[in-house]
């Protein structure tokens, strides 16, 4: 079923929700400039065989209101929207996955939103905490000296995005999706083109989103909430990871209380066909668990 929300004055969310209403509730929460559409259809299945799955659009995404330019808002707001996606669905408390800056909007929710949370899982995020990570020899790592982004991903993303038609975006979000994918899974590329083509055609053009990088992403720092909560917290440690490589799994499961990883072959990125099962069978068991 499809609905959209309003979660600020002309600002709508276009949302969907997939599996039996009376199951526990499951939000999934994309990444920048990511639709809804970019959680596999194959994925939401095999997790909607045991829950309530919502997964939504964010603002400037997909179906949803693009109102950045007229509206400026703060990162922060992006998971206040999540929580009013859960108020229109009727939702209390849900278990929350989010990849990547849906890791980080996912632990917005746990340190600011606890009482709304079943639990949560974090994949391909960094932590927003000052909190040192300590290394398996002692050493004492500030978060800023950890590994950054893989520089073949960071050559990518130096090059303008240029307006050359819907078929040379759609080229370059497949070379994107390859790089996310980190190499140790081949890269199925018209699997990619396939799932980019249902993203263009639900969102109605292929203009690439720059909202999310232009937002102000100060204030999100959660150093204190996160060494302290009871939320369960499950981290998806991704060994091909590019944005968020080792050891930044390890370092949330350091800074959040309680936090367990588990690890999925080969995964890096993004979400191939070959890390559906794995992946569905590591969060079902955490919700499970919770």
């Amino acid at each position: 079923m499809e609905r959209f929300v309003d979660v600020a004055p002309g600002v709508r969310l276009w949302a969907e929700e997939h599996g039996a209403p009376g199951a526990p509730a499951l939000l999934l929460v994309m990444g920048a400039q990511a639709s809804g559409l970019g959680w596999p259809d194959e994925l939401v299945e095999v997790l909607a065989v045991r829950h309530r799955v919502i997964r939504y659009d964010h603002r400037d995404t997909g179906r949803s209101t693009a109102s950045f330019d007229e509206q400026p808002y703060p990162l922060t707001a992006l998971a206040e929207d999540a929580v009013a996606v859960l108020d229109a669905f009727g939702v209390e408390r849900a278990h929350v996955v989010g990849m990547p800056l849906g890791g980080m909007l996912t632990q917005l929710l746990v340190a600011d939103h606890p009482d709304r949370l079943l639990s949560a899982t974090v994949i391909g995020a960094t932590a927003l905490s000052s909190t040192p990570y300590t290394a398996p020899d002692g050493r004492r790592v500030p978060p800023e000296e950890l590994p950054g982004v893989s520089a073949e991903l960071m050559e990518l993303w130096s090059r303008p995005v240029e307006e050359l038609g819907p078929e040379a975006e759609l080229e370059r979000r497949v070379e994107h999706w390859r790089v996310l994918g980190g190499g140790l899974i081949p890269f199925d590329a018209e699997y990619a083109r396939e799932s980019e083509r249902r993203v263009i055609a639900h969102t109605g053009h292929h203009r690439a989103g720059t909202a999310h990088a232009r937002a102000d992403h100060s204030g999100m720092e959660r150093t204190g909430q996160l060494a302290a909560t009871e939320v369960p917290t499950l981290i998806i440690s991704a060994p091909a990871e590019p944005v968020a490589p080792a050891p930044h799994a390890e370092h949330l499961a350091q800074v959040i209380r309680g936090a367990r990883v588990v690890e999925i072959p080969g995964m890096g990125h993004a979400l191939p066909r070959e890390v559906h099962t794995p992946l569905a069978a590591a969060i079902l068991d955490h919700t499970g668990r919770s």
